[in-house]
């Protein structure tokens, strides 16, 4: 495992365009202007925006409940880390403590980050997950009005999606930004 970690934190969670009952969650880092965002689910969602906005429901949701059990048999979140990103998959370690052991659970991105956020926890992604599936923003480059006509993303060249995954970026179009880089990861797999 890649063990320079980038601290990230929750930048924003919007509705899915591409998916039904999915969101799309965003983790960056401001101060390196890096964006990784990761499709989630309705429930997560949900958990993530409801601590987000400090809203608790009258009965604990499964996020809640989690950590009521956690904090029951004392057990710590440390941290959470995405170690790996393969085949447009996020795999996450949550770093827990019970007193006397550590131990690395291995867990997905979305239940992580509810989790993370509830215990006020940090959230980190080593430097490879960034490189495959990170957004870096250029902060001097000039914005475009060019949008993606309805020809098909296979019918682009290269260069053409890596400008496209700019401006989509520039835009705060996170989701398409996302669809993009997996096209773009897509065809170096296949160089």
């Amino acid at each position: 495992m890649d063990t320079n970690k980038i601290k990230l934190e929750v930048i924003g969670l919007s509705n899915s365009l591409s998916e039904s009952g999915a969101y799309t969650l965003v983790l960056g880092n401001k101060e390196k202007d890096i964006h990784l965002p990761i499709v989630i689910g309705t429930f997560e969602a949900q958990a993530i925006a409801m601590e987000l906005e400090k809203i608790h429901s009258h009965r604990p949701l499964t996020h809640d409940l989690m950590k009521n059990i956690m904090d029951t048999f004392g057990i710590a979140l440390e941290e959470i880390i995405i170690e790996d990103f393969i085949e447009g998959i996020f795999y996450v370690k949550m770093m827990l403590n019970d007193g006397k052991v550590k131990h690395a659970v291995d867990a997905r991105a979305s239940d992580s980050v509810a989790l993370a956020v509830k215990f006020n926890k940090p959230i980190y992604a080593v430097q490879s997950v960034i490189e495959q599936a990170g957004i870096v923003i250029e902060e001097h480059k000039a914005k475009e009005k060019e949008k993606i006509s309805q020809r098909q993303l296979h019918e682009y060249t290269f260069e053409e999606l890596e400008d496209f995954l700019q401006i989509a970026i520039e835009q705060e179009d996170y989701e398409k930004a996302s669809t993009l880089r997996d096209e773009i990861l897509l065809r170096k797999s296949r160089r």
